[in-house]
């Protein structure tokens, strides 16, 4: 790891150069949200954003995608698609990269996705310190305010005029060397840059009560609470949440035939288990066909199956679930009264 200072007066010549070099994906301001999008000017860009619409998993984990074309015949013909394209993700924030990183575990773990891990080889990583989280944050106590330096190539924390930048990897440093807008930072600039972490933890008011390492034990013993039921039947069962969630992975595969009968594309497509259909099997039955059930089997994901798994919380608490929910269903509300129906 090494770290720089960049100051913001020469901030956009920087974004000017990865531009000309690679597509830039970044935050621009869509109304009264966010969404991360290609740039194309360095003007384009909305920094000072709290979350965008949907995470930037969408470039490594598309809503749609195609994984083979396939030809029927004497002799069928199948040929496996990968579309990778060499990109920067740019403005990430931490709860985002903990998202990244998460669904780097999934998908590289027994049977690896190379569609997924082909796009994230082809990603490089800036991250960007978050200082505007809202009511529906609770990075805080998830343990995703800080983000480790394997989830990013570089990072970003704004310190007034000029920006604090963590090079912690080969991709960073190839995009740094040679710039001399780049300098060396000041023996202060660590303790400047906790200072901004401080800050925005400070801010945040939405927390879970309760450590989030002891959540894995205590979901042992909250799988009958009546909350999962007062909760569930205000569910509208819209799959909103999973739909936005960073570290939601299901997805569903469909072969696709063309007209002619003779050949087509498997594609895959974001599914969620929030949704009346997800767990319908063959023969018909659904397996969790009230909503109550589905609520508590994604909180479950979230906070013991994955986690005891993993070692990390798969909720990031970046809030998308509980701003995206037309009924305000917010996970920390919910495991809230989960602990105090307990005690």
């Amino acid at each position: 790891m090494s770290l720089m200072i960049l100051e913001k007066a020469l901030f956009n010549s920087f974004i000017e150069r990865l531009i000309s070099q690679s597509e830039v994906v970044g935050p621009k301001r869509k109304e009264n949200t966010c969404a991360f999008e290609v740039i194309n000017d360095p003007d384009e860009l909305f920094l000072d954003y709290t979350t965008t619409i949907l995470p930037p998993k969408k470039y490594l984990f598309p809503p749609e995608e195609t994984l083979l074309k396939f030809n029927l015949g004497e002799v069928p013909e199948v040929e496996p698609v990968v579309e990778i394209k060499e990109r920067i993700l740019l403005g990430i924030h931490p709860c985002d990269l903990w998202g990244i990183w998460e669904m780097d575990k999934v998908f590289a773990d027994r049977n690896e996705d190379t569609n997924y891990l082909d796009k994230r080889e082809a990603v490089t990583i800036i991250g960007l310190e978050c200082l505007n989280p809202d009511e529906y944050c609770f990075c805080t106590s998830v343990e995703t305010a800080v983000p480790e330096e394997c989830q990013y190539d570089l990072f970003l924390t704004d310190l007034g005029d000029e920006y604090a930048v963590i090079v912690s990897s080969d991709k960073g440093r190839r995009l740094v060397v040679g710039d001399d807008a780049f300098q060396p930072a000041r023996s202060s600039t660590l303790a400047e840059i906790k200072a901004k972490q401080d800050e925005k933890s400070a801010k945040i008011t939405s927390t879970i009560q309760m450590d989030v390492s002891e959540l894995p034990l205590f979901f042992d013993n909250v799988y009958d609470s009546p909350v999962w039921e007062s909760e569930g039947k205000r569910c509208y069962s819209c799959g909103s949440c999973v739909m936005v969630c960073p570290t939601c992975f299901c997805f569903d595969a469909v072969d696709q035939m063309e007209l002619n009968l003779a050949s087509g594309q498997r594609i895959r497509r974001w599914d969620g288990c929030m949704l009346q259909d997800f767990a319908i099997v063959a023969s018909g039955e659904n397996f969790r066909h009230t909503a109550e059930a589905r609520l508590r089997h994604r909180m479950y994901r979230k906070y013991q199956y994955l986690m005891a798994k993993y070692g990390k919380s798969f909720c990031v608490g970046c809030g998308r679930c509980g701003r995206a929910c037309l009924v305000d269903i917010n996970p920390v509300s919910v495991v809230n009264q989960l602990i105090e129906a307990g005690q």
